[in-house]
């Protein structure tokens, strides 16, 4: 007697859920289903044992796939369960491989993208016979220059280099020696970004008499003879203009 008529079988099971009205009776037989099933689950599990993934991980994720399956088998289209959760189950753990090797965690989006751009720089190298640019891609894959840096971008995070990682020819210097300390100049660089808002607060020839002497590092009396007036002008108007500066900052920082 052929599984698919064996009183019992997993096929079998599955006939009586999907006859069975919403309810207890049908959760019941939904849980028989997905039981009699978990061979094929483990069986496709323990196909991709052996490349970095705990083989009980592996199971649950084959099983997570098998529930989606029996959860959206439509037997009336004609197609036997086997067929339709080999790939259902397969597609769970291979999503499963590639969300765990990546050491940064990414949007799929940009995990799939990076596989896609993967795929289509060998396929242009190839066509091409030369590496392909970002446009080649973009055009090959049917999206934007933008998204292929953004993928590109995102790749990055596909693999992640130990800070204990030795960088020197003798071993003694690591990649974590590398890294910078405190940078007090970030204060500095603060100051800057309010200056900007601040320098426009001033009229043109206080901002030309502050770029002359601060950035053109010349004397007042050279001032002077630029801008066309006296020394103690420039003097008066340096004053002025720092006095601003300084009120502008002080009430930004």
């Amino acid at each position: 007697m052929s599984e698919a008529s064996a009183p019992g079988s997993p096929a079998e099971l599955l006939d009586r859920m999907a006859a069975t009205p919403p309810g207890a009776r049908r959760r019941a037989a939904r849980d028989r289903a997905i039981e009699a099933w978990l061979p094929l689950a483990r069986h496709l599990a323990h196909r991709y044992s052996g490349r970095g993934e705990p083989t009980d991980d592996l199971i649950q994720t084959a099983t997570v796939g098998l529930i989606k399956a029996v959860d959206k088998f439509d037997p009336e289209r004609g197609v036997d369960f086997a067929g339709y959760a080999i790939p259902t189950i397969i597609g769970e753990i291979k999503r499963h491989f590639r969300d765990r090797t990546w050491s940064v965690r990414v949007p799929r989006r940009l995990q799939e993208l990076r596989l896609s751009i993967t795929e289509a720089n060998s396929t242009l190298t190839h066509t091409l016979g030369r590496s392909p640019t970002v446009a080649d891609i973009a055009v090959h894959l049917g999206v934007t220059e933008e998204d292929v840096l953004e993928g590109l971008e995102g790749a990055r995070a596909y693999n992640a280099t130990s800070l204990s990682t030795p960088i020197s020819a003798d071993g003694t210097t690591e990649l974590g020696d590398t890294l910078g300390g405190e940078d007090h100049e970030f204060e500095l660089a603060e100051t800057r970004v309010a200056l900007g808002p601040a320098l426009a607060l001033l009229d043109e020839r206080e901002q030309k008499i502050l770029t002359l002497r601060f950035y053109g590092n010349l004397t007042q009396s050279q001032i002077a003879d630029q801008v066309g007036i006296s020394q103690m002008h420039v003097s008066r108007l340096l004053t002025k203009a720092l006095t601003k500066l300084r009120t502008e900052l002080a009430n930004s920082l």
